[in-house]
């Protein structure tokens, strides 16, 4: 399988080093990204107009793609924000309160339901569902925020979405790339989802109770925090509810919600479904408990909490939108962009590099292994993991054909790289739902995400020799 790789190839490849070496150095790396946007535009069209042009038009594509993301966050911070101030999220989180009574225990606790839940319903709906009742919960004990991120984050879209054993998308699309039954990347991804989780939730669980050890983690840690002089006003005005209104009102929230899950198991919502289902809900709450909490002032309330909500999400994500508008040019946007200026057989420069990658090394299962895993990385930077398992699914059997065995275990290593990478924990546009429900900046939980996430990578890679 041939591919010509171009000096646009290594550029985009040269920026994405720079990149990741401005995220740990914590420099601003949206500035950076933009100017590669215009200098991408510049080497694949030579035109200083389009170049130009792309910038805007690329942050418009990618502020699409995620406002979903953005609308259904919004509602929940406003719904967070008004049981908070109706005092009826303190009655909601009683149970858990006399579970979870340390720092250590609630990123366990949090970690290991938030997992669950996104088995059946994927990450994302299941980090915004229960997020916001576990944030509360984890603060209490002493757990910062920015940790309960991660915690939601690694056991979510890590350990669950790698797997993905119960609704079985990311498997089939490895399977049907590679020509195998769906059983076997089941059955061989076990040990690599069993790894990348172990190493990586460990090493995290250790820097996390090390910092707050050593005070270099506080509860202030990667904080977003949203000045509203509105909000202020609006939380003067509340009128304190009975606690029989509190106890009555936190049992209809719970009511919904149990409802949501209900339908999602009924209906086989997941994914977008889910999250319009839960943003839907979400947004009756607000209204519901703003009006009981204070009639009279009970419509302008909603209408300012959502405004509120509305200002926390861009401020969450708007950094991330140049960083994730140049990644996205990895893959079929640059051709929307810029054209057909990449070789004919091109399918995207990151698909074109994975490709290139292959045909540089000869086949052992220690190198298999090794380049598999590497495109997994490499496939994954547009921050959805997807692209990057189908590209892993063609390629596997090229690599097993060249050892005469092990097509299932290639594929399913670097489809739990890959979502890992991507879907995921160190692509900061991917951990959004968990940043932006904890309050904390995203490219500060991709930043503490890096090492552990890496060493797990280098583990499982070498797990994977041993099994080919």
């Amino acid at each position: 399988m041939g591919v010509e790789l171009t000096y646009v190839h290594w550029f985009y490849l040269l920026f994405t080093v720079l990149v990741v070496i401005s995220m740990v150095y914590r420099l601003d790396t949206a500035i950076l990204c933009t100017v590669g946007i215009f200098l991408l535009g510049l080497l694949a069209t030579g035109s200083f107009i389009d170049s130009i042009t792309a910038i805007f038009q690329t942050f418009l594509y990618t502020a699409n793609q995620l406002f979903s993301i953005i609308l259904v966050i919004a509602i929940i911070v406003g719904m967070s924000q008004v049981l908070q101030k109706s005092g009826v999220n303190a009655m909601m989180v009683a149970p858990f309160t006399s579970i979870i009574r340390t720092p250590m225990l609630a990123f366990w606790v949090i970690g290991i339901v938030i997992m669950i839940f996104s088995w059946f319903f994927w990450p994302s709906p299941a980090v915004a569902l229960l997020g916001v009742f576990f944030l509360p919960v984890a603060s209490k004990v002493g757990l910062p925020p920015l940790a309960t991120a991660i915690s939601m984050n690694l056991f979510g879209h890590g350990i669950a979405l790698s797997g993905d054993y119960v609704i079985q998308g990311s498997p089939k699309i490895t399977a049907d790339s590679a020509n195998v039954p769906v059983g076997d990347i089941l059955t061989a991804s076990v040990p690599f989802v069993i790894s990348m989780g172990v190493v990586s939730v460990l090493l995290a669980y250790y820097f996390i109770r090390r910092d707050l050890r050593n005070g270099s983690l506080t509860m202030e840690t990667g904080l977003k925090v949203v000045s509203n002089t509105e909000l202020d006003e609006v939380k003067a005005d509340e009128k304190q509810l009975s606690r029989k209104a509190k106890m009555i009102l936190a049992g209809l929230v719970l009511l919904a919600f149990a409802g949501n899950i209900a339908a999602m198991f009924l209906f086989e919502l997941q994914g977008d479904e889910a999250t319009a289902l839960i943003g839907g809900t979400s947004m009756l709450v607000l209204a519901l408990i703003s009006i009981v909490s204070n009639p009279k002032e009970g419509l302008k309330n909603t209408i300012q909490t959502v405004t509120s909500g509305f200002a926390f999400a861009f401020r969450v994500f708007a950094p991330v939108i140049p960083i994730a508008s140049f990644f996205y040019l990895g893959g079929d946007l640059f051709f929307e962009m810029f054209g057909k200026n990449l070789p004919l057989t091109s399918k995207g420069i990151v698909y074109d590099l994975g490709i290139g990658l292959t045909n540089l090394v000869a086949v052992t299962p220690q190198i298999g292994a090794l380049v598999v895993s590497g495109i997994g990385v490499v496939a994954a930077l547009d921050g959805s993991g997807y692209s990057g398992i189908a590209l892993i699914g063609a390629i596997a059997p090229i690599f097993a054909g060249a050892i005469d065995h092990g097509v299932a275990t290639l594929a399913s290593l670097g489809q739990v790289i890959s979502l890992w990478v991507g879907g995921g924990t160190i692509v900061p546009w991917a951990l959004l739902p968990a940043a932006a429900i904890a309050g904390v900046d995203p490219i500060e939980v991709a930043r503490r995400n890096l090492v552990p996430v890496l060493v797990g990578i280098v583990v499982t890679t070498i797990l994977a020799m041993f099994l080919l």
